[in-house]
């Protein structure tokens, strides 16, 4: 019930001075069940507690130290990405300049770069790290629904990240065959790690991944659906806590094809088989293969691959929405429109996946249907887009860290969602497919973006972890550079793929079509993109000095209305609440109230006895 509606109810109940008005006092109906709050209907859980420093911080169930370690695990490999991306700019920028990187190794850094990336970093880290923190807090519950099992998701997630580590020092190195590993050139001896270890350890390290999230996944969404704390309703719930919900649902539909997938490709490597190798000849050998689809594999892998996009995309908006009314103090606009756009993204997500296959030889027809979902998505990714603006319209706004980041988020997304209506048209990808523009593309979609929703949500955060403030005079400079140089990286990229330049070309050489601006452009990138490498030092350095050093951020600096920050205590202790769980009252949005004292009302806080105006369900 909203609660306008119910404090009606409070009203015409109980009259002023407490007389009893129409033969029904407050002794009949609980307070906290005319304010909309149910009564508990089970009891509270019984908590694992650690009995030693390796079960506290080592392995541990409690979510929150889970939250930490899958952070701290994707922002190692991370790192790992980064310094891949450098030495693949070094390449490009600087042809012939550094001998220790040959036309293989370009292409295992072109592959490292981009699984790391998309799954073993943003994935883990929205779903893993945001979703264990978050969501206990959140919808008000102790920890997760199943601790020890959330627990083994960690470490099975950690044994496919060193896995995949490990495939730097098998015979051949890692693959080479690009991040997206289509057959039949992924098992073929012409494509480094083919014939040897690289592309065996890569399916194996995709498996194990799979199974730990598919751990972790099962508990968000029985959290969420299960331990929500009284009063908090489906439709009371953060928008973070949506985002997250949704994609962890997403995962769970579109995961499975890329596990299959990747068994199906490890069975035709280890065992002969030939689900995806058809008949061909090999360095002048009739192959042993025979009778497979190619097709088949890219099929698969972009069932699971467009999902993907929004897997990583979906938590970022929910992020983005909780930012953006705090730092501007007023209310979510839209907030049952929002939630809508954020399941109906999730839906049509599944059916626009063949956009990426264009080029692929698939029935002409396929084409005119996956362009036209291809746009049909793009209708409730506006709807956000718009209710952030008229969220922001009129607000008061305050220019902190994680505001900054938030909107440098719908700045990118938007630019790179215009050039997504690019590549949606058949006839415009075609003779892009295989250029730069993709690469810009895709980068400004599936990589800033997100990774500048990461790093506010860090800064939003952070004191909630650990209670300390990050410096904002080093957290402005992370932004700007970050920022900026993000799109003189990127936005030259475009150019250059209208240009005609090629993605995954170790060298171009003399090409007719290619000026010599091309070259010189090519090498001022490589340039701005070590130097934002760089300035993730900064960030680092800030997280490191903050965690001894910082300004005690209190129980709630960012003056917020959600759960998580109405904890007894910062850091939140062993099972989040103390002795009594919360009781939640309002919606998630309770800014600049008219009548109200403070210019937020948090979650928790019971409405006075007369009727409040701005309340909301």
């Amino acid at each position: 019930m909203p609660l306008e509606e119910s404090m009606g109810v409070y009203d015409q109940l109980i009259a002023p001075g407490g007389h009893n008005r129409g033969g029904i006092s407050m002794v009949d109906i609980p307070y906290e069940e005319i304010a909309g709050v149910p009564p508990a209907e089970v009891p509270d859980v019984e908590l694992y507690h650690p009995r030693s420093w390796w079960t506290r911080y080592v392995f541990s169930q409690d979510a929150k130290v889970i939250a930490v370690q899958y952070a701290l695990t994707a922002s190692a490999i991370g790192l790992v990405a980064l310094v891949l991306s450098w030495l693949m700019r070094l390449q490009l920028g600087f042809p012939g300049t550094f001998s220790f990187i040959d036309p293989n190794q370009y292409l295992q850094l072109i592959t490292m770069h981009g699984m790391i990336m998309v799954i073993y970093l943003l994935t883990a880290l929205f779903l893993g790290g945001f979703g264990n923190y978050l969501i206990p807090l959140m919808v008000g519950a102790r920890d997760m629904v199943f601790p020890y099992v959330n627990m083994l998701s960690y470490w099975v997630y950690l044994l496919a990240v060193l896995v995949l580590a490990s495939s730097f020092f098998a015979p051949g190195g890692p693959t080479g065959a690009g991040w997206t590993l289509y057959p039949p050139q992924a098992v073929l001896s012409g494509t480094p790690g083919g014939q040897e270890w690289g592309i065996i350890v890569m399916l194996a390290s995709l498996i194990l991944f799979i199974i730990g999230f598919t751990m972790g996944g099962l508990n968000y969404v029985v959290t969420v659906l299960q331990a929500r704390t009284r009063g908090m309703t489906l439709m009371r719930l953060p928008l973070t806590v949506w985002g997250i919900f949704t994609a962890t649902v997403m995962a769970l539909l579109a995961f499975p094809a890329l596990f299959v997938a990747s068994v199906m490709m490890l069975f035709d490597r280890a065992l002969g088989t030939s689900f995806f190798m058809p008949t061909l000849v090999e360095m002048g050998q009739l192959s042993k293969y025979g009778g497979g689809s190619p097709l088949l594999f890219q099929h698969l892998f972009w069932f699971f691959g467009h999902p993907e996009v929004y897997i990583v995309a979906l938590p970022a908006f929910g992020i983005v929405s909780d930012l953006i009314s705090t730092h501007a103090r007023k209310n979510i606009f839209g907030y049952r429109m929002m939630v809508w756009a954020i399941v109906a993204i999730g839906a049509l997500s599944f059916v626009v996946w063949a956009h990426h296959m264009y080029v692929s030889g698939m029935y002409p027809y396929f084409g005119y249907f996956f362009a036209t979902t291809t746009l049909i998505i793009a209708i409730p990714t506006a709807i956000k887009v718009y209710n952030w603006v008229l969220t922001l319209w009129k607000g008061d706004i305050h220019l902190t860290v994680p505001m900054l980041f938030a909107l440098a988020f719908i700045i990118t997304f938007v630019n790179g969602g215009l050039t997504g209506l690019f590549l949606g048209n058949v006839v415009v990808d075609v003779p892009l497919s295989d250029t730069m523009f993709v690469v810009a593309h895709f980068h400004m979609v599936m990589g800033v973006a997100p990774i500048l929703v990461v790093l506010g949500g860090i800064y939003q955060w952070y004191p909630k972890v650990t209670g300390r403030m990050l410096n904002e005079v080093l957290g402005k400079f992370h932004f700007w550079v970050t920022f900026l140089g993000a799109y003189l990286i990127f936005f030259p990229m475009h150019y250059l793929g209208l240009l005609g330049v090629p993605r995954r070309y170790y060298e171009l050489g003399e090409a007719a079509f290619i000026p010599q601006s091309a070259h010189t452009l090519n090498a001022f990138i490589s340039v701005v993109a070590l130097t934002v490498g760089f300035a993730q030092m900064v960030f680092l350095f800030n997280l490191a000095w903050s965690l001894f050093k910082g300004k005690p951020s209190g129980g709630n600096p960012w003056r917020a209305t959600t759960l998580e920050w109405q904890t007894p205590e910062t850091p939140p202790g062993h099972g989040n609440w103390g002795k009594e769980l919360p009781v939640v009252y309002r919606w998630a949005y309770d800014y600049s109230v008219p009548g109200a004292k403070e210019d937020f009302i948090p979650q928790n806080q019971p409405p006075a006895a007369r009727s409040v105006h701005g309340a909301r369900p």
